[in-house]
C-alpha cells in the first residue's frame, strides 16, 4: 500500500446535502427538506440549541443546588513584560499607574505580572501576583517585585 492507495473507510464521508435547487435535488422542491409549515420552516428561523418549543426547559425545570465555587474565584487582569517597557527606567509600577497608561483596564482583583515578551528596564513593580518567570525577569535587570494585597491597593 502506497500514499496515493489510502482511502477513507467506505459510509465514513458524505456529500453535503444540497438544499433549495428544485425537485431534481431529490430533497423536495419547493419544502427544501424544512417539511410544511411550522416555525422551522420559515426564513431566518433558527432556534438555540436546549430550546424546547417554548415549553419550560430542561435545565430551568431542575432545581438548583449545591456549592459554587465561581463566586469565590479570584481573577487577575493580566500584564506582560512586554508592556512595561512603556515606563521609563527605575520607574515605580504599581495597578494605578498601570490604569493610567491604558495597559489596565475593567475589574478584577488585582493585576498578575506575566512573562511574555522581554524587559528591556529597571522597574519597581508592585502587584497582586507574579508569574514565577516574569519575577526571576525582572529581579534579572536589577529590578523589584513587590506583592500587594487588593486591601492595600485599594486603601491608596
Amino acid at each position: 500500500m502506497r500514499l496515493h492507495d489510502l482511502k477513507p473507510a467506505s459510509g465514513s464521508k458524505h456529500r453535503r446535502k444540497r438544499i433549495g435547487r428544485g425537485p431534481g435535488s431529490g430533497r423536495g422542491g419547493h419544502t427544501s427538506t424544512r417539511g410544511q409549515k411550522g416555525q422551522g420552516s420559515r426564513s431566518g428561523s433558527s432556534t438555540r440549541p436546549g430550546f424546547e418549543g417554548g415549553q419550560l426547559p430542561l435545565a430551568r425545570r431542575l432545581p438548583k443546588r449545591g456549592f459554587n465555587n465561581k463566586s469565590f474565584s479570584v481573577v487577575f487582569i493580566p500584564v506582560n513584560l512586554d508592556s512595561l517597557n512603556h515606563f521609563d527606567n527605575g520607574a515605580s509600577v504599581d495597578e494605578s499607574v498601570l490604569r493610567e497608561a491604558g495597559i489596565v483596564n475593567g475589574r478584577g482583583d488585582g493585576v498578575k505580572i506575566l512573562a511574555r515578551g522581554d524587559l528591556e528596564k529597571k522597574l519597581t513593580v508592585k502587584a497582586t501576583a507574579f508569574s514565577a518567570a516574569a519575577k526571576a525577569a525582572i529581579e534579572e535587570k536589577g529590578g523589584v517585585c513587590e506583592v500587594v494585597s487588593k486591601a492595600e491597593i485599594s486603601a491608596s
